[in-house]
């Protein structure tokens, strides 16, 4: 134990500034999401760039592909949330999935774990160079969860809370296990911030489902 803390410190003072920003921006990011606030996808583009060196830098490269989808869904979700509004509303209001809807999206997430973890394991064979991906499984279940909470989180679904909740849990102990101790942080803030914007969400759609 006293060397896992002294790992920390250690790491604490060789940090680099992307992990410090990536901690700001990735907690400005949910912050903003629990709110409703289009500001979410300001932060969460800023995040997603500084993860880039990031990830790349550990060789998750689940995770460095997964924030290009993620670069994609911020800058969709940013025009859903603007312009996907009705004439009468002043938001895109909070909804949720119908019950066939919410088995299909966990369906095709695992089918997705799978093939993605399936091509991580063999990167290094198809891209010859590039070493194969650390724990390309749990890397991949990482990604695609993401990629389909992203997806929910554009679309102003109640249920991408339970899909960040489920990642930040994994990632919190997957970046803690990989050294990357902030990000770990990051992520065990997110549990708690997962569980915060999913009341808050819920409460909003009962607001509206009683006007």
């Amino acid at each position: 134990m006293n060397q896992v803390f002294q790992n920390i410190i250690e790491y604490a003072q060789s940090m680099m500034i992307m992990e410090i920003l990536g901690l700001v921006f990735g907690l400005l990011c949910v912050y903003y999401l629990i709110k409703e606030s289009i500001l979410t996808f300001v932060f969460g583009i800023a995040y997603v760039i500084v993860s880039f060196f990031v990830f790349w830098e550990i060789q998750f490269y689940g995770d460095f592909i997964l924030h290009i989808f993620f670069l994609i869904l911020n800058i969709y979700g940013w025009y859903f949330w603007v312009f996907g509004k009705k004439k009468d509303e002043s938001e895109v209001p909070v909804s949720t999935l119908k019950g066939r809807e919410a088995i299909l999206y966990v369906f095709i997430s695992l089918i997705g774990v799978f093939i993605f973890g399936f091509f991580l394991e063999n990167i290094d064979q198809l891209f010859p160079g590039i070493p194969s991906s650390s724990l390309p499984y749990w890397d991949a279940a990482t990604s695609v969860f993401s990629m389909t909470g992203m997806w929910l989180t554009a679309k102003k679904k109640l249920e991408n809370w339970h899909y960040w909740l489920f990642v930040d849990i994994l990632a919190t102990i997957l970046y803690f296990y990989k050294g990357i101790y902030f990000y770990s942080f990051l992520y065990l803030l997110y549990i708690g911030m997962a569980v915060s914007g999913y009341l808050a969400w819920k409460k909003t759609l009962h607001k509206t489902q009683i006007v």
